[in-house]
């Protein structure tokens, strides 16, 4: 993994943790499928909603984020998701 993937990866991880009740069990992993920046972000159940947040827009401006950063570095596309 290139150093503006970790960085990324490192920038979601720094907000989720955060955001939860329970950082120590939130996990934040990233690996390439082809060319896009899969970025999963895996909390406890009473944490989702506050890394979702109200009709998604937690997550969303997350992902929005992401995305600038990737923009400044290789430009890869990134895709964020919360894993159950």
């Amino acid at each position: 993994m290139d150093e503006s993937a970790q960085d990324i990866t490192a920038l979601v991880e720094d907000i989720v943790l955060a955001l939860v009740d329970e950082p120590d069990q939130a996990e934040v992993t990233s690996e390439f499928e082809g060319e896009t920046l899969i970025i999963s972000i895996k909390v406890t159940p009473d944490d989702v909603g506050k890394v979702i947040g109200r009709q998604g827009r937690i997550i969303k401006s997350i992902r929005t984020l992401a995305r600038a950063a990737s923009s400044l570095g290789d430009g890869e596309q990134v895709e964020v998701e919360v894993l159950d």
